[in-house]
């Protein structure tokens, strides 16, 4: 995404220049088949129902509308099949985060039963894309509120039917029902996906810091402010206590895209 506002988006550059950002996805292969944590935009919401999208959003983060640019362009570019994705795990279902969902029509579709019923009945429920979820998902929903501690975190759920290792940790606040998902590593290690838990990588840094735009536009668009800022020093507790076992990224910020994809191509 372009959107503008420069340097009070990303630190450096001009201030009237276009910023950018990112729709951080995590594809897992595990057991022989894929699993995907966010989808991103949809083939549809860059080509034929871009309108959709909502011109005002459209204006203010100006997403790049390249069918290249989505989860199923890049799962295939990868060799894979697009129904090699048995499952897709969401952190919420914000038409930036779920509208690829048709491109998967087979896979089983994990979220909180919180951010679903938000979904449908909440106060906020115009922020959903009603049309993104037409094709009809197979919904797989997850309490929210019983389950097991994770490095102190309460609430935490495996998701059963997929291999143990793969965690819903619960982080609302941007939305009723938005979760981290955690991911163990073959070494050992966590990858934490965080969603919109926090937007900038200068919050999880040892002197939280976060650029003046993305700062208003987390409040703006929060449902829960609190519990929201709760949950984003809960998490810079953990990166700071926990910084060789748990690496934490957002979906939104480039630098922490760039550091994972410069160690890929390394």
């Amino acid at each position: 995404m372009r959107p503008f506002g420069g340097r009070l988006v990303n630190e450096g550059g001009s201030l009237l220049g276009r910023a950018r950002m990112v729709c951080h996805c995590l594809l897992i292969e595990t057991g022989g088949e894929l699993i995907l944590v966010d989808t991103g935009y949809g083939i549809a919401d860059v080509t034929t129902h871009t309108e959709q999208l909502e011109r005002s959003f459209l204006r203010l983060s100006r997403p790049v509308l390249e069918v290249a640019e989505t989860a199923a362009a890049q799962v295939k570019q990868l060799g894979y099949r697009i129904e090699d994705v048995r499952h897709i795990v969401l952190t919420h279902l914000d038409r930036d985060h779920a509208g690829g969902l048709p491109d998967f029509p087979h896979a089983q579709v994990h979220v909180h039963d919180s951010e679903y019923r938000a979904m449908r009945n909440s106060p906020e429920r115009a922020r959903y894309l009603s049309h993104q979820f037409q094709y009809g998902p197979q919904w797989n929903l997850h309490r929210s509120s019983d389950g097991e501690r994770w490095f102190g975190f309460e609430a935490v759920r495996e998701l059963p039917g997929l291999p143990p290792g793969i965690l819903l940790i619960p982080l609302p606040g941007h939305t009723r029902g938005h979760t981290g998902v955690a991911v163990r590593r073959s070494d050992g290690r966590w990858l934490l996906h965080a969603g919109d838990a926090y937007f900038y990588h200068g919050e999880m840094a040892e002197r939280p810091h976060c650029t003046p735009m993305l700062r208003y536009f987390q409040s703006r668009v929060q449902v829960n402010g609190p519990l929201r800022r709760r949950n984003q020093e809960r998490l810079h507790d953990l990166v700071t206590a926990h910084r060789g076992h748990v690496e934490v990224f957002c979906a939104h910020d480039p630098i922490e895209l760039d550091r994972y994809t410069s160690t890929q191509d390394s």
